[in-house]
């Protein structure tokens, strides 16, 4: 048995190669006989990590495999920077040196434990929503399929749908004309741009925030949720919004006047707008209104619900919006029900109207 005793430490040692890759460290025993039996079962765990590694050609340790997938893939990504803090707490989590092939499912489920006793950094007092907790598996989910197309071989992988919470349907909000105008009456002149672009692309926040590189043609080009490419045609109203912009930033489309010179900012001179400066700006902008109730992603939910009410056409809505499915857009169908009841209505009373002159020439 490779174990030692350590004078520093009461516990054993253990320290030992396999394959030319050294392995050491404590048993946290003190009795040399269960300090063996701690040894045994790392010389096994080493042999596995060892096969796993040479066959796929990768190391296996958490922090290794989410830097791989973040040079690979993740930086890529539209929503690269949810991305990164998703990793970090996946490593804050497990630790670094945990390794992906012990993580089953007895683990993923005390993750979800831990991750629905945590607070909202906005409000200490909400717990998260089942649908945070479930992007913490889905990132941790991706990790195993990125390893797989490395050549990793898991003999536990977890079942990733008996750990996704079960989500609230998700609400329908449309903006009336009336909260359109209150917000409109107290929009800063320089902030107005980007959510009139909001309303009238039906686009993300995060997908709003464009370079005048993805504008080309006739249309915009960019990356959005989960990597895929999003296309929006420039309509004549969008036109009217972007001309005016250009010049104002050599990247950036949209930008703000700094309203005072503090923290690297000049008062006057305009900055590009970023996801947590137009979530501040949204907050503050429906508080002066009044409108109350309506979340900027409720802008999408507006633009989708008027798109389809215009066109009665869910497939057409389905492109606009980006869904992979049919089945995502259907949550708009009830957009239909009135256009629906008034043509059950007119065939309703076309029938009685033929009724009634079949009667009447049968009496002639």
């Amino acid at each position: 048995m490779s174990i030692r005793r350590d004078p520093r430490s009461p516990f054993w040692q253990f320290n030992f190669q396999i394959n030319g890759r050294r392995f050491f460290g404590s048993t946290k025993k003190t009795v040399r006989r269960e300090a063996e039996a701690v040894e045994r079962a790392e010389r096994e765990r080493a042999k596995l990590l060892v096969a796993q590694a040479e066959h796929a050609r990768t190391s296996l340790r958490l922090d290794d495999v989410a830097g791989r997938y973040w040079s690979e893939h993740g930086q890529h990504l539209g929503g690269a920077g949810n991305v990164w803090g998703l990793l970090g707490l996946l490593l804050d989590y497990f630790g670094k040196d945990k390794l992906i092939t012990e993580i089953g499912d007895d683990e993923v489920a005390r993750m979800v434990a831990w991750r629905r006793g945590q607070r909202s950094k906005s409000s200490e007092a909400t717990l998260l929503s089942p649908h945070t907790v479930n992007t913490t598996v889905v990132a941790l989910r991706r990790l195993f399929t990125r390893c797989k197309l490395w050549g990793v071989r898991f003999a536990n992988e977890p079942k990733w749908s008996r750990h996704l919470l079960k989500v609230p349907a998700e609400r329908m909000r449309e903006l009336s004309d009336e909260e359109a105008d209150k917000l409109d009456a107290v929009t800063r002149d320089d902030l107005a741009p980007f959510f009139a672009f909001a309303r009238a692309s039906g686009l993300r926040l995060r997908e709003c925030l464009l370079k005048w590189s993805e504008v080309e043609g006739k249309q915009i080009v960019k990356l959005g949720k989960g990597g895929k490419r999003v296309s929006v045609p420039i309509t004549s109203e969008i036109a009217d919004i972007l001309r005016p912009l250009r010049g104002h930033h050599p990247e950036f489309v949209f930008t703000f006047v700094a309203q005072r010179t503090r923290t690297g900012r000049v008062r006057g001179q305009r900055y590009p707008l970023s996801y947590a400066g137009v979530r501040t700006a949204w907050r503050r902008l429906r508080a002066r209104s009044g409108v109350s109730n309506f979340r900027f992603h409720d802008l999408r939910h507006d633009f989708a619900t008027k798109l389809l009410r215009e066109t009665g056409n869910l497939r057409l809505v389905q492109k606009a919006l980006g869904h992979a499915s049919i089945k995502t857009t259907t949550r708009y169908a009830h957009v239909l029900d009135s256009e629906v009841a008034d043509a059950m209505e007119r065939m309703s009373r076309n029938r009685k109207l033929r009724t009634g002159l079949r009667t009447k020439l049968k009496a002639v």
